[in-house]
C-alpha cells in the first residue's frame, strides 16, 4: 500500500530526474562545434540528437520494465553509475564515431528517469499521485531546459567536452546519494520471466486504450517540442543574431517558468480534470508558434511562445502520466516505459526533422513544420476523447 513521500525525497527524485535526463539534450546548443571539431557535416549533425534518442528508446523497451521485476533501488544506482561513464566516453570521443557510440549509451543509460517516476508513483500516496508526478515531471522538465544554458556556459567556459565530463562526475555523485536516500523497496512477489515481462508491454497496449491514446500524445507533443529546440540554436548563432552559446542557453531559464507554472497540471488530473487540461494545453501550444514565428520583429516574442510552448507540453505530459498510472498499479514501470517508447520516437523524428527543414525553409519552415504537428495533436486528442474516461482517479 502507498504510505506517501516526504518533501525532501519528493524533491530528491526531481533533482536526481532532471540532472539524468540533461545529459540527453547538452548536446543541442552545441551541435555546430562538434561539427567543426569532429568534422560532421551541417546536415548529418542532427544525428547526435537522433542516436541519443534511439539509445533512450532501446532503453525504454529493455530496461524501465525491468522496475516492475527486480528491486528498483539498486537498479537506479547502476543505471547512475553506469551513465557516468558512458558520459566520460563521450567527454573524451576522439572522433564521430566514438561520440555517436556514446551517446547511444548515454540514451540508453538515461533512462533511469522513468524507473524513478515509476518508483515514486508507487509510493505516492493515491490522493498525492498526481501532485507528486507533477513535482517529479517538473524537475525533468527544468533538467531538459536548464541544460541548454548549462552546456552553453560551459562551452564557452572550455569547450564542449567540459560540459559532458562535469556531467560525468555530478552524475557519479548522485548515483551514490541515491542508493543511500532512497527507501527501500519492496517488489511483489512474481514468477514472470524477463521475455514474459517483456511480451506484455505489448498486452498493456492492446487491453488499456488510455494508453494508447496518452502515447500517441506523447510522441506528437515531444515531436514538436524537439522541433523547436532542436534547430533553436541555427538562427539565433547567425547573422543577425549572433548570440553566443551562453546567451543562447539562456532561453532555456524562460522556460522554466512555463515547466513550474504547469506543475500543478498533477493536482487537476487528481481531481479528474485530465480531459479538460489536455484539451487547453494542446490548444495552447498551437497558438505558441505564432510569437515564435516572428521572432525576427523580437526576441521578446520568442520568450513569449517558449513559456506558452512549455507550458503546454508539459501539462499534457503530466496529466498523460498520471492518468496511465492509474490504470494499473502493479505495471507502472512497463506503463511509463511502453508510454515514453513514444516520446522517444517523437523526439527523434522532430530533432532529424527540424535539421533537414530548416536546412531547406529557415526558420518559418521549422515553425510551420512545429504548428502542423502541434495542430495535429489537438485533431488527434479531439477525435479520441470519447473513448477516454472524462476522470481517472488512482486505485
Amino acid at each position: 500500500m502507498s504510505t506517501g513521500l516526504s518533501h525532501a525525497v519528493t524533491l530528491l527524485f526531481a533533482v536526481a530526474c532532471g540532472l539524468s535526463v540533461a545529459n540527453i539534450y547538452y548536446a543541442q546548443p552545441l551541435l555546430d562545434v562538434m561539427a567543426r571539431d569532429l568534422a560532421i557535416s551541417p546536415a548529418a549533425i542532427g544525428g547526435v540528437v537522433t542516436v541519443t534518442q534511439i539509445g533512450y528508446a532501446l532503453g525504454l523497451i529493455f530496461i524501465v520494465p525491468l522496475g516492475d521485476l527486480l528491486d528498483r533501488r539498486r537498479l537506479i544506482g547502476a543505471q547512475a553509475l553506469l551513465s557516468g561513464l558512458a558520459l566520460l566516453v563521450v567527454g573524451l570521443a576522439p572522433s564521430a564515431a566514438f561520440l555517436l557510440a556514446g551517446m547511444v549509451a548515454v540514451g540508453l543509460l538515461a533512462v533511469v528517469v522513468q524507473v524513478l517516476v515509476a518508483f515514486a508513483a508507487s509510493m505516492a500516496a493515491d490522493e498525492e499521485r498526481g501532485r507528486t508526478v507533477g513535482t517529479i515531471t517538473s524537475g525533468i522538465v527544468i533538467g531538459i531546459l536548464l541544460a541548454r544554458f548549462v552546456s552553453g556556459g560551459l562551452a564557452d567556459i572550455g569547450g564542449w567536452r567540459l560540459v559532458y565530463l562535469v556531467s560525468a562526475v555530478l552524475t557519479v555523485l548522485m548515483a551514490c546519494l541515491l542508493f543511500r536516500a532512497l527507501p527501500k523497496h519492496e517488489r511483489i512477489a512474481t514468477r514472470i520471466s524477463y521475455p514474459e515481462l517483456l511480451v506484455s508491454v505489448v498486452g498493456l497496449f492492446v487491453k488499456e486504450p488510455i494508453l494508447r491514446v496518452r502515447a500517441m500524445l506523447a510522441m506528437l507533443i515531444f515531436a514538436t517540442f524537439s522541433v523547436f529546440w532542436t534547430s533553436l540554436v541555427l538562427p539565433l548563432s547567425a547573422a543577425p543574431f549572433s548570440l553566443s552559446h551562453t546567451e543562447i542557453g539562456m532561453f532555456g531559464l524562460v522556460g522554466v517558468a512555463g515547466a513550474l507554472a504547469a506543475a500543478r497540471a498533477g493536482s487537476l488530473a487528481d481531481r479528474g480534470f485530465g480531459q479538460y487540461v489536455t484539451g487547453l494545453s494542446l490548444g495552447l501550444m498551437v497558438v505558441s508558434w505564432i510569437p515564435i514565428a516572428s521572432m525576427s520583429a523580437s526576441l521578446w516574442n520568442l520568450i513569449i511562445g517558449i513559456v506558452l510552448l512549455d507550458l503546454a507540453i508539459q501539462a499534457v505530459h503530466i496529466t498523460n502520466q498520471t492518468m496511465i498510472f492509474a490504470v494499473r498499479p502493479d505495471a507502472r514501470s512497463r506503463l511509463v516505459g511502453g508510454y515514453m517508447v513514444f516520446y522517444s520516437v517523437g523526439s527523434a523524428l522532430g530533432s532529424i526533422a527540424s535539421t533537414m527543414v530548416y536546412a531547406r525553409a529557415g526558420w518559418i519552415g521549422v515553425c510551420v513544420l512545429g504548428a502542423s504537428i502541434s495542430l495535429v495533436a489537438l485533431l488527434f486528442w479531439a477525435a479520441t476523447r470519447r473513448h477516454q474516461p472524462m476522470q481517472i482517479r488512482a486505485d
